[in-house]
């Protein structure tokens, strides 16, 4: 049997992609970069792309969907997303087969998991996270959640995280380096935005929150090279946490990252 694995394949502004990776088979969340950066990254991980059973698109940014064309061309599969994203993608002549809208909260099962999405604030035509319920044969299932490219944490996305036993959360900049770094102030106010993404001290917070409800294991993603550092990050985050027991890692930009489980979660 498969073990329960959760990785960032590559995660930041350049592109990013999720693999979550069950006993009855793996699904991806996202698929930026390229086709064959994809494909390399998967075969990295052990994973052949006909393995995946499915993708799950948050949003219809580039560093989201911009290795879609190519890859299902290859590896035609059922890609679910938000039905306003829809149109950048709606025009390929696979979209007719592949392409599945949803409203912004839908379920659906594949490949032994329960894929629920929940909307989130981003500037995007439309923009969602996703909690999967991976099914463990003999015990309850266990729960990973997702919200990355989001300007805050509304109670829509605490609800759905609450309880899970993993996270993926966004974790993009430090507020202080953003304001004074090198973007032009448009840009600033963009991503500081209710409408932009998620600062590390709002991220700290939020795996607090989450931690006191039960949640063991995080993986912060979408930090930004320009404004953030993966130590600057995890500080943040282990200050907020204090004494709470949990697993903390940063998604790297280019390279594999795995969230290593515990056996008991």
């Amino acid at each position: 049997m498969k073990p329960i694995r959760i990785l960032s394949l590559y995660s930041g502004s350049t592109g990013n992609s999720f693999l979550i990776q069950g006993s009855e088979g793996a699904i991806l969340i996202d698929a930026g970069k390229s086709a064959k950066r994809l494909c390399a990254s998967l075969c990295q991980a052990g994973v052949h792309p006909d393995e995946i059973s499915a993708i799950f698109v948050t949003h219809e940014h580039r560093d989201h969907i911009s290795a879609l064309p190519v890859f299902l061309k290859h590896h035609p599969m059922p890609v679910h997303l938000p039905a306003p994203s829809a149109c950048r993608l709606e025009n390929e002549p696979w979209s007719e087969r592949l392409l599945l809208p949803h409203p912004p909260i839908f379920t659906t099962e594949v490949a032994g998991m329960k894929v629920t999405s929940f909307p989130t604030p981003h500037d995007s035509r439309a923009s969602v996270g996703y909690r999967i319920e991976i099914n463990r044969d003999g015990r309850s299932p266990l729960s990973v959640g997702l919200a990355t490219d989001i300007g805050y944490v509304t109670d829509t996305i605490h609800a759905a995280l609450l309880g899970c036993h993993a996270v993926i959360l966004e974790s993009n900049h430090d507020v202080e380096m953003l304001r004074y770094g090198p973007y032009p102030y448009d840009l600033k106010q963009r991503i500081l935005s209710r409408r932009g993404h998620l600062s590390n001290e709002d991220s700290a917070i939020e795996s607090a929150r989450l931690a006191q409800g039960g949640t063991r294991a995080f993986l912060l993603a979408h930090l930004s090279l320009e404004n953030n550092r993966p130590d600057v990050a995890l500080d943040a985050h282990i200050s907020s946490l204090g004494s709470e027991d949990v697993r903390l890692c940063v998604a790297h930009a280019e390279e594999l990252t795995e969230l290593v489980l515990e056996e008991e979660l």
